[in-house]
């Protein structure tokens, strides 16, 4: 990508939290370099979009940002990178707007860092824009669910050595990063690619050992999404001993069914496992949140599967989800399976279980407000996200502070929690 010192350029990104992090290490790279960052179109020099292509939408969600920012005038130099490059590259470039593309497996050539070709690309951050942060500490897949693009787009899986995470989790809590997300594109695969017989419970352990004896009640840890099939023993354990972790996990559980499962290529795990281990963890974590992952309205999903699915999310402590309809990606299995659901069905079931979850986060927030206190990293405008991953309003709070804040829940809001900051906090403040 063509780049002098001077030039202003808007980066936004799409998708997940590992594109949030990849941008945030583009950025670095392009601010070292002597550009200067823009939020306002009409301004930027260059326009560079990290796109994703997990669905069709996004893809579409995609064009109509490349139509917009064309139509700016004077038109930026537009740069395309990431994973709707390898999925959709033609499809990007007939648009005729885009003056450039850059693959995923080519990206780390916009920091300037390593070869494309590495291991694992050669990205790396030292600060974050908020209080917190996220680390990628896996990319790729090597499973290959049915109705996933992401092993094409990102390859196979790859793991970043434990030491250079500890390194980078270091510079960012100096930098007065208060939160640390581990996130990776299937977690439940690293260290498989690495010497000995390292896992990701073993990862977070070792981080948490080198960092709990300085930061342990001062920052905290979170996980992005597992795979229920790493809901193990083991995990139960390395929760118990870690002093930095936040009580909140997010499942990839996508179905209730276990013959839609199959189908999506996910028959690796029962779903008894995981109602087994969500009762065991009430031992380590009394109040937890718990997030999951769902599709409605897979090829060949009936309305008895349905149906299953939402005995299981009435079975589960859940305190949020994220409810898709499916969604056909060409250049997957899924795809091309006969029994495609129709639309207007695919919804319903979705809206359904929105529904459900939208009562079982109801009753959560409302045994939060019997505790008798929170703890909150605070970020701009008054708000901020508690331990159990729901966001908390403020009403006293101070201009700026980025440490964790002890509160006391005193009401519902629309999004999450009313709080307030106790005397003794506030003094310290």
């Amino acid at each position: 990508m063509r780049r002098e010192p001077g030039q202003l350029f808007l980066l936004t990104t799409q998708g997940c939290k590992v594109n949030q992090y990849e941008s945030q290490a583009i950025r670095e790279a392009l601010v070292a370099d002597g550009l200067m960052e823009t939020h306002d179109p009409s301004l930027a020099d260059i326009v560079l979009i990290n796109s994703c292509a997990v669905t069709e939408r996004a893809v579409l969600d995609l064009a109509k940002l490349i139509r917009g920012f064309a139509a700016t005038d004077p038109k930026p130099w537009i740069v395309v990178a990431g994973c709707a490059v390898e999925a959709d590259r033609e499809r990007i470039l007939a648009l005729c707007l885009v003056d450039e593309v850059i693959a995923q497996k080519d990206k780390a050539t916009l920091v300037r860092m390593g070869e494309p070709s590495a291991p694992f690309p050669a990205l790396s951050i030292s600060g974050y824009n908020r209080a917190r942060g996220v680390i990628k500490v896996q990319d790729g897949c090597s499973h290959g669910c049915t109705y996933c693009i992401i092993p094409s787009t990102r390859g196979r899986s790859v793991s970043r050595p434990v030491a250079e995470i500890i390194g980078e989790a270091r510079r960012l809590l100096e930098a007065g990063i208060r939160e640390i997300s581990l996130c990776g594109i299937n977690l439940r695969h690293y260290g498989r690619d690495l010497p000995g017989t390292t896992d990701f419970w073993d990862l977070l352990a070792e981080v948490d050992q080198a960092l709990s004896p300085r930061w342990a009640g001062r920052a905290r840890l979170r996980l992005g999404s597992l795979e229920p099939g790493d809901l193990s023993a083991k995990a139960l354990s390395t929760l118990a001993q870690s002093r930095l972790m936040t009580p909140h996990l997010h499942i990839s559980l996508q179905s209730g069914s276990p013959e839609v499962l199959r189908r999506m290529g996910r028959g690796h795990y029962g779903l008894e496992q995981i109602f087994a281990f969500l009762h065991d963890l009430r031992d380590i974590w009394p109040v937890f949140g718990l997030g999951a992952d769902l599709i409605a309205g897979f090829p060949g999903e009936t309305q008895s599967h349905a149906d299953e699915t939402l005995e299981v999310v009435k079975r589960l402590p859940l305190s949020y989800a994220h409810v898709f309809p499916y969604s056909e990606r060409p250049g997957t299995p899924a795809a091309l399976f006969k029994g495609a659901v129709p639309g207007h069905i695919r919804r319903e079931r979705a809206k359904a279980l929105r529904r459900e979850v939208a009562r079982k986060r109801a009753d959560f927030l409302h045994e939060l407000l019997k505790l008798p206190y929170m703890d909150v990293i605070l970020e701009e405008g008054g708000t901020g996200m508690n331990e159990f991953y729901v966001e908390c309003s403020i009403s006293d709070a101070p201009p700026q502070a980025r440490e964790l804040l002890r509160v006391i829940p005193t009401g519902l809001t629309s999004s999450g929690l009313q709080a307030k900051i106790p005397d003794t906090q506030r003094e310290k403040t």
